[in-house]
């Protein structure tokens, strides 16, 4: 079986062209494929598909095998993929598990992805929540280089309050500069720290803009690299939101028992 791995700012995804229907992999195949000792390693598995009245679906799966919601990334990974297949030349409407998704593939190779509107923010536990196509709790942190992003994100991850609702991602937040802001998440279904989050750090531009009234379009910096959101604000909600930023193959091969 063909795989492609691709990365964008550093979150990693073994890549499947699956148009033809092929390919049938259990939840312990997909975990086996994302381990990093003992598979390809990556931060989930994501399977392009055809669906009628779209360019095509993406199903996206995490590390530990199971069935996720929506990740940024992922999604500007396989535009990226769909585009070098030749599914499409500039812009491109797909499906993922939260609706419709349209994108763009720039003159330089970033991809430009349009993320699900989003009617509210939310106030939580002291801390703020917002889903953008994926839950995460967003907390705001002096000197986020230097935080304990594992430990106190799989504590919030881990919390009975949290559990009931059916777990979250968990995003800290430090404000650089009157544009741009510094994320790191620590993810559900990896349960560990990504390289970056585009779920996440979208939910971090918007909360920013609603709390401290940063204006779009806003300059993300993780660890895997650097992204920007732009939006609409809307009353309490936001639309038109964009996240931007590098998408690209690392290698490609062939899977064997």
């Amino acid at each position: 079986m063909k795989f492609y791995k691709y990365q964008g700012t550093g979150n990693d995804f073994v890549m499947i062209d699956n148009r033809d229907n092929s390919i049938s992999l259990s939840q312990k195949d997909i975990a086996k494929l994302c381990h990093r000792r003992f598979g390809v390693g990556a931060d989930g598995l994501i399977f392009l598909t055809l669906e009628d009245g779209y360019d095509f679906r993406m199903i996206y799966h995490n590390a530990d095998g199971a069935e996720g919601s929506m990740c940024g990334n992922g999604g500007r990974c396989t535009v990226k993929f769909a585009h070098d297949l030749g599914l499409f030349t500039k812009e491109t409407r797909f499906i993922a598990v939260d609706g419709l998704h349209e994108a763009e593939v720039l003159s330089d190779g970033t991809v430009s992805l349009g993320m699900v509107d989003v009617k509210e923010l939310e106030s939580q536990n002291g801390d703020y929540f917002c889903n953008t196509g994926s839950p995460h709790v967003v907390q705001f942190v002096e000197n986020v280089s230097d935080f304990d992003v594992f430990g106190e994100g799989a504590a919030i991850r881990n919390s009975d309050f949290w559990q009931q609702k059916g777990g979250t991602n968990v995003n800290f937040l430090e404000q650089k500069g009157k544009q741009e802001i510094s994320v790191r998440t620590f993810e559900r279904g990896v349960e560990d720290e990504t390289y970056s989050c585009g779920t996440g750090v979208t939910a971090c531009a918007l909360i920013i803009n609603s709390v401290k009234e940063m204006n779009s379009p806003i300059k993300v910096t993780t660890l895997g690299g650097n992204l920007s959101i732009s939006f609409d604000k809307i009353g309490k909600g936001y639309q038109n939101i964009k996240l931007i930023g590098p998408a690209m193959m690392v290698f490609e091969g062939f899977l064997v028992n």
